[in-house]
């Protein structure tokens, strides 16, 4: 789908509506040549003219001509040998041989076939259910089950609610992302600015769709992708950007990226196929036209040689396989095989997307842009089947920022194969977090942050009595996406404000979690903040901002990080504070996000807060004390309030802004104090962004 420079778009995105071919049940007229059938809703037979001519010596007529008459006997009806109905054959059972500027494949090596391609990008039909044990023993199993079968528990799906106009969804989604102008940002050529625009977009997106599909029933045999209709979606209206072909660097997109979706790498210009696994583009030699590799994806589920961090020995595609995942033809120099081939010889640069195992999803990858390779060489050997597999080593070109060899390490500090450089104390919080936190010090010789007493959660020193009546849920198994008689699902405008996997969907004035007067497990879908830390993270000594704080981990966009641990204090003793200049460590909910932190809020709402809540972490707090500011973060904050029917129960929890590589540091904006407050003491910003305002409070 590659459109000319100029060129205005046409909005596609309707055509979605459409339904598959392989869900419409055909419709044929009765025939009165025709028996009767002995059901009145019986269908007829497929009806089909016979090929002209007759059939060839020793062949019988056959599906679906086999219904005619003979054209050449005239004799009576041969038996259809079926019941009437046409059994379904999903399209993508078809193949073509060709495969255009994208570089897609037919089902080889290195395209996988759909149920593959669905376990790489970690989707499935698989749903966590609760069989009705004790909600304080029973072990949370998993099922395939469908949600029409989870309704049987007596509460009440609504499946109505699922009915949303999408189209409009989007309009309203990009309307609120001021793209009305978006060709400022180059669709041809992009930069930084309009790849975070649009990877931002289509996770907010696609988030969107999974909560719409959330609540609807499950349909049989269909597994739903709401990445790919994203994608088609933004793509159908032109949400794009460096939708040119190129060799080496993609503008806007950086060495180290991660992306959790082969179609995020698609919209922004990095790997176009969807599922093959070498990109191409054709140069002009001459009056000949050759193909050359812009990109290749390695996703560990083949042949490749990845040991080394700086080289990859990759495989070709092509070679068709059986059902064991197995080649049974040789690979043949053509296609993707054909121009990895002529890059060895022209010596162009190749990016290489390497794909890792998802700890927090196990059937999903995560893919990361490795930077610019060269192939060094190329050879053809035996495949574990005995086909003949071609063989290429690509090599890294030096000068580049780590990305692969970070992940490297960090999973020889996990297995314990190589020791972490700098530890302090391997766990900061002595235990009060069920993932260890590490300290860590390379830069000077402080040891310890002066003071301070971890507490993993928030201290009310007395309860902040709550001027509204409300009553907890009643859903013995966790609350259920659709299901319009549960209350924390109605204070939250009708929807679970997560996915299925604990992500957030958008920004909200106030997200409502179950709390303690709802009866749910601790492992309701609406609790997701409420059990501790769930990626591991590392407290370390910046060079010039004092303690700072990362993850070991990936972390996805809108994914939950920690809450703000303290004790929660009054107006009075955090104005004592400032004064003498000792509010270092005081979250005001009262502050407004910068302008910056907007983007996952659709609807443009400022936070509400049901109270002036106000944190002092100084001598006892977790890990979000330890979160630097920035102009430009990769963290945001949101007010959440747990259902209490007695008192306030509020929490400032910090969520992704955009997926986050390992060891990157975490950091959010501090905010804008109110116009009365803008005496407040600023300090010099040292976040080294491009946006830096050069100061915060």
């Amino acid at each position: 789908m590659e459109d000319d420079d100029g060129q205005d778009y046409v909005d596609k995105s309707r055509v979605l509506n459409v339904r598959p071919l392989r869900c419409l049940a055909p419709i044929f007229p009765s025939t009165p040549s025709f028996p009767s059938f002995p059901h009145p809703q019986a269908s007829s037979p497929f009806m089909c003219p016979p090929p002209a001519g007759h059939f060839p010596p020793g062949f019988a007529s056959f599906y679906p001509f086999s219904g005619y008459l003979d054209s050449h006997n005239m004799q009576t009806p041969m038996p259809f040998g079926f019941n009437g109905s046409i059994p379904a054959v999903p399209i993508n059972s078809f193949r073509s041989g060709a495969n255009g500027d994208a570089g897609s494949s037919g089902r080889s090596s290195r395209n996988p076939g759909p149920s593959q391609y669905e376990e790489e990008e970690g989707y499935s039909d698989w749903v966590h259910v609760n069989d009705g044990e004790d909600s304080s023993k029973a072990a949370t199993k998993k099922k395939r089950i469908p949600k029409r079968a989870r309704a049987r528990s007596g509460q009440d799906i609504n499946v109505a609610s699922s009915d949303v106009d999408v189209d409009a969804m989007v309009d309203k989604i990009v309307e609120s992302f001021n793209l009305m102008d978006f060709d400022t940002f180059k669709r041809a050529d992009g930069d930084k600015d309009s790849v975070g625009y649009i990877r931002m977009i289509y996770d907010l997106l696609r988030r969107k769709l999974s909560q719409i599909e959330d609540s609807k029933e499950s349909t049989p045999g269909v597994t739903r992708r709401p990445d790919l209709r994203a994608g088609t979606i933004l793509m159908n209206k032109g949400i794009r950007t460096n939708v040119k072909k190129r060799i080496g660097v993609v503008p806007g997109v950086e060495v180290g990226d991660i992306f959790f979706f082969r179609m995020e790498m698609c919209l922004v210009g990095l790997h176009a196929p969807i599922m093959a696994g070498i990109d191409y583009m054709g140069l002009k030699v001459s009056q000949d036209e050759e193909p050359v590799a812009v990109s290749i994806v390695s996703s560990g589920g083949y042949e490749d040689n990845s040991e080394d961090a700086d080289v990859l020995v990759y495989s070709g595609q092509g070679g068709n396989i059986n059902n064991k995942g197995m080649e049974i033809t040789d690979q043949k120099l053509e296609r993707g095989n054909l121009a990895l081939e002529k890059s060895l010889h022209r010596g162009n640069e190749v990016r290489v997307i390497r794909g890792v195992k998802d700890i927090a999803n196990p059937t999903g990858k995560i893919y990361v842009y490795d930077g610019l390779y060269k192939i060094q060489e190329s050879w053809v050997d035996k495949g574990k089947s005995g086909c003949n597999v071609f063989k290429y080593k690509l090599v890294r070109l030096s000068g580049q920022p780590e990305a692969y060899t970070v992940w490297k390490s960090v999973q020889q500090w996990k297995d314990g194969s190589t020791a972490r450089v700098g530890v302090i104390s391997h766990d900061l919080t002595s235990g009060a977090e069920s993932i260890p936190v590490s300290l860590v010090n390379d830069v000077d010789d402080e040891k310890w942050p002066s003071n301070f007493t971890y507490y993993p959660g928030l201290k009310y020193s007395k309860p902040v009595n709550s001027n509204e009546s409300s009553t907890g849920c009643g859903c013995h198994g966790g609350c259920l996406a659709g299901n319009s008689s549960c209350p924390c699902i109605q204070r939250n405008g009708g929807n679970l404000p997560y996915t299925t996997n604990g992500v957030l969907v958008s920004q909200k004035p106030l997200i409502h979690e179950c709390g303690s007067s709802c009866i749910c497990p601790p492992n309701c879908k609406n609790r997701v903040c409420q059990s501790g830390l769930k990626i591991r993270l590392e407290v370390f000594k910046t060079k010039d901002k004092g303690w700072g704080l990362r993850s070991w981990d990936p972390i996805r966009s809108g994914a939950f990080i920690c809450e703000y641990g303290g004790e929660v204090t009054d107006i009075t003793s955090a104005e004592e504070l400032r004064c003498v200049n000792d509010d270092d460590y005081i979250f005001y909910a009262t502050r407004t996000n910068q302008s910056g932190e907007g983007f996952l809020n659709a609807s443009n709402e400022t936070l509400k807060i049901p109270f002036p809540l106000i944190i002092n972490a100084k001598h006892a707090g977790n890990v979000a004390r330890f979160m630097n500011h920035s102009c430009s973060p990769n963290v945001f904050w949101q007010p959440v309030l747990r259902e209490n029917s007695k008192e306030y129960d509020l929490h400032i929890v910090f969520y992704a802004y955009r997926h986050i590589p390992p060891m990157t540091e975490l950091t959010y904006s501090y905010g804008i104090v109110p116009p009365d407050r803008a005496d407040q003491r600023r300090k010099k910003c040292l976040c080294g962004s491009a946006k830096c305002l050069g100061y915060f409070y």
